[in-house]
């Protein structure tokens, strides 16, 4: 077991590697380099790296790191000014995108579940994806990363309530109960957060800040402990991350523990893409294609401009609203996991299941392209747009 699970990471750290470095030269970005590794040493592919399903949840530790590091480089303040201001807009939005996605969906001979399932996946935008794209100067420092931030964080509100509901009984009461606890468990969260780092977390930096390897461990353990709390209360692992990380953002030591945390959350972001890649079954192809094509153009197309216009009514500048627009034109992760669980529930055929996660693939790849060609981010091809 212990060989096999060497063997894997070879495979993957060493396969991206090569591919890396090809996309590089290839001026591609690197995304697409790690989704399509996946797809070509996963089950379905070569089938090199069979278990694409461990890989997932390990690699589901890189977003949790990502929504604390988040949390780190945001003023709880600044915060509750960007909610307010973003909640019109993303409830706007997503009403659009559901209906532009149910209708395809019906228009390609879907049943009327099925197209309501794809609907609601279609309203996301992709947090890892938005925020791997977006420079940290922008991210930490700027009015635009604070809206982004804002917008993904509501969208996350509304998927989990769409994800109680898919896996509550048919009656639906269960899934407005655990809703409603989850509503209940929200406040409590926050305020046991910080005043378990106000009286715990504090005293314990500001007495052992000279050690580093205890600072770098109690930061992990302090993120990982909130979100596994926020998974048994109802919420997400990613939301009680985000908590952990805002709960000592005005701690003097919270940018000390961002730096030393970013290359352990690209190690598993890494793992994320490559299983994003691995698990979609090339043999569906075929069946599903057009409709994901469509599905995708659509999504590719309307997001920008419903962003755009919505930002703009807000009195945001036209480049600003451009920039977030198109930063925001992808599916999300959400998406995968709706069209996983309304599968595994039976709400939704194998080809509905793919038709999501197809869309889901061809809009991350392509919006991966749009960004890293036009607008600035970390990894970006042209020297002029580079922005770390």
């Amino acid at each position: 077991m212990a060989h096999d699970v060497i063997q894997t990471f070879f495979l993957i750290f060493s396969g991206a590697a090569v591919l890396a470095s090809l996309a590089l030269f290839a001026r591609q970005p690197l995304l697409v380099a790690y989704i399509i590794l996946g797809a070509f040493m996963g089950p379905h592919g070569m089938g090199w790296v069979a278990d694409v399903d461990l890989i997932a949840q390990i690699a589901s530790i890189g977003i949790i790191f990502l929504l604390f590091l988040l949390g780190l480089d945001m003023q709880p303040q600044a915060l509750l000014n960007v909610l307010r201001q973003v909640t019109t807009i993303t409830l706007i939005s997503s009403v659009l995108f559901a209906a532009a996605g149910y209708s395809i969906g019906y228009l390609f001979g879907y049943s009327w579940l099925e197209c309501l399932i794809i609907g609601v996946a279609m309203m996301f935008s992709s947090t890892i994806i938005g925020i791997k794209l977006l420079p940290t100067t922008v991210l930490h420092h700027k009015h635009s990363g604070e809206l982004m931030i804002g917008m993904l964080l509501m969208q996350d509100f509304l998927a989990i309530f769409v994800l109680l509901l898919l896996i509550s009984d048919v009656s639906g009461t269960s899934g407005l109960l655990q809703f409603g606890q989850s509503l209940i468990a929200l406040p409590l969260l926050i305020g046991g957060s910080v005043l378990a780092v106000r009286w715990i977390l504090q005293p314990l930096f500001a007495r052992f800040d000279r050690i580093g390897e205890y600072i770098f461990l109690l930061a992990i353990g302090w993120c990982l402990g909130v979100a596994e709390l926020a998974e048994t209360a109802g919420l997400s692992r990613e939301i009680g991350a985000f908590i952990a990380g805002i709960s000592i953002a005005t701690s003097p030591i919270a940018q000390y523990i961002a730096l030393n945390l970013k290359p352990l959350r690209d190690f598993f972001l890494i793992l994320f893409f490559f299983s994003l890649g691995g698990g979609f079954d090339l043999s569906l192809i075929p069946h599903i294609i057009v409709p994901a094509l469509v599905l995708a153009a659509v999504m590719l197309g309307l997001k920008p401009v419903v962003y755009h216009y919505l930002l703009r009514s807000q009195s945001e500048s036209k480049a600003l609203s451009w920039d977030i627009g198109f930063r925001l034109g992808q599916n999300s992760e959400f998406s995968l996991l709706i069209a996983y669980i309304a599968f595994n529930t039976q709400l939704i055929g194998h080809n509905a299941s793919h038709l999501v996660q197809a869309t889901a693939i061809i809009t991350f790849l392509i919006s991966s392209y749009i960004v890293v060609f036009n607008f600035p981010s970390p990894i970006a091809l042209n020297g002029r747009l580079r922005r770390d």
